[in-house]
């Protein structure tokens, strides 16, 4: 990967990556976005929509429900054909990418995809808007229905799923779209597409397309930092865990004397760092307690699937490392890569001290947030015990007041500033 400032990444990849991660809160269910933007993209079709505007129905669908952190909204999303408070999670997936161009244009229709027929047409909306946020709310409401099948009778159901859908027209979808289903409902073809195994290649190799647009590295940093948002939500004692790792994270890498370009790397790197914590069950999150041994192995599985997610965007695969590593030791007593030393990169070193490091600090389910002096001597313990670096412990050590004071964001923050601006507080209930 060139590491200087000129790294880029394709905006497809990234909005996949964002539909893998936001999937992950529906634990047994990981791929609800991709058979959205799929549903829309037939329908669209049978539409006579244009391509371009079919490349649009699909990246809208992958990235509708990137206001949703925890299984239980996912839960009560599925669970309800029209659940009360669904608006919480498209107000929050509306600030998230309305302030930031290259996904702007997704934002409207995302704050009105579970807005009924009769009410959008009240709005004032483009048109074009209009269609496509209901169009998005019926791939969203078809793929609810036929889930639970897609392994086992879709094709014996499959007109029962559309009357289900029909018996909805006027009051929630526009009829013309729901004739346009009727007809893809009619192939088998389109049902079997669904099931996990085609849907994720299909997805794929929408990937290959690309998008033809490249996210220079100060775009990738403000992405990373709404996704650190979505992750962060996931459990009321992980708020702004993320961004005040990265914070801390690029202090150390600059007083360690890393570039510029590499401390901000870095600091993207430990944005993300959490990324897989998605697919944790809230419950395991927040218990108030020592995690049992079934509870801990699920808990060790995160670190993998940040590795997963971040490393099939091509030119992440570095920091995809430094990212998955955090939980890494330098003696190889981490998990759940076990690198060798030698493979335990100084990026990743420095994430892994930072993690540690605001996690005490922070306030958690079964004990509030520590003193620096008690920071001090537990991760002093751990570089005896070898699992962080010795240096980099010691640079903490001698900037003990500024790493605390970062850790627990009470000095000026621009990432903080930005989130805080760019989701009002209260669509953060």
């Amino acid at each position: 990967m060139n590491m200087g400032r000129s790294l880029t990444i394709d905006l497809r990849q990234m909005i996949l990556a964002i539909e893998t991660a936001v999937s992950l809160v529906g634990i047994n269910d990981t791929n609800h976005g991709k058979r959205v933007g799929y549903i829309a993209i037939q329908i669209g079709r049978e539409l006579g929509l244009s391509d371009s505007d079919l490349q649009y129905v699909f990246d809208l669908g992958l990235l509708h429900d990137c206001g949703v952190s925890s299984e239980q909204t996912h839960k009560n999303l599925v669970n309800h054909f029209d659940w009360q408070d669904a608006h919480i999670h498209c107000d929050i997936g509306y600030h998230l990418l309305q302030g930031f161009a290259p996904l702007a244009k997704f934002a409207v229709p995302i704050l009105y995809h579970h807005t009924p027929w009769p009410q959008l047409q009240h709005q004032s909306l483009s048109d074009y808007d209009k269609r496509m946020a209901n169009l998005i709310f019926l791939a969203d409401r078809i793929d609810v229905f036929a889930a639970t099948h897609y392994h086992r009778d879709i094709l014996l159901v499959k007109h029962k799923i559309y009357k289900m859908i029909a018996a909805y027209t006027e009051e929630y979808f526009d009829p013309e779209l729901v004739a346009a289903f009727e007809q893809v409902a009619q192939c088998e073809s389109f049902w079997i597409s669904l099931e996990d195994r085609h849907i994720t290649r299909y997805s794929w190799n929408m990937g290959l397309l690309g998008s033809q647009q490249l996210l220079a590295l100060s775009q990738i940093k403000q992405l990373s930092l709404i996704i650190s948002y979505i992750v962060d939500q996931k459990s009321p004692f992980t708020a702004q865990h993320s961004v005040k790792v990265a914070e801390l994270a690029k202090f150390l890498a600059r007083q360690y004397g890393l570039s510029a370009a590499q401390c901000e790397k870095i600091e993207i790197a430990a944005l993300l760092h959490d990324v897989g914590k998605l697919h944790i069950p809230d419950h395991i999150l927040d218990k108030p307690g020592p995690l049992n041994r079934i509870e801990r192995s699920v808990m060790n599985r995160h670190s993998y699937e940040t590795y997963e997610i971040l490393r099939q965007i091509d030119g992440l695969q570095e920091i995809a490392r430094w990212a998955a590593y955090h939980h890494e030791s330098v003696n190889s007593a981490g998990y759940p890569f076990h690198p060798s030393e030698q493979d335990f990169s100084i990026e990743a070193r420095i994430i892994a001290v930072a993690d540690v490091f605001q996690a005490l600090v922070q306030d958690r389910p079964y004990r509030i947030g520590m003193a620096p002096d008690e920071v001090l001597n537990i991760i002093t313990a751990y570089v005896e015990q070898g699992k962080l670096d010795s240096g980099l412990v010691a640079l903490v050590q001698q900037q003990l007041d500024e790493c605390y004071q970062i850790a627990k964001g009470s000095l000026a923050s621009h990432n903080l500033a930005y989130l805080a601006q760019l989701i009002p507080e209260t669509s953060c209930a």
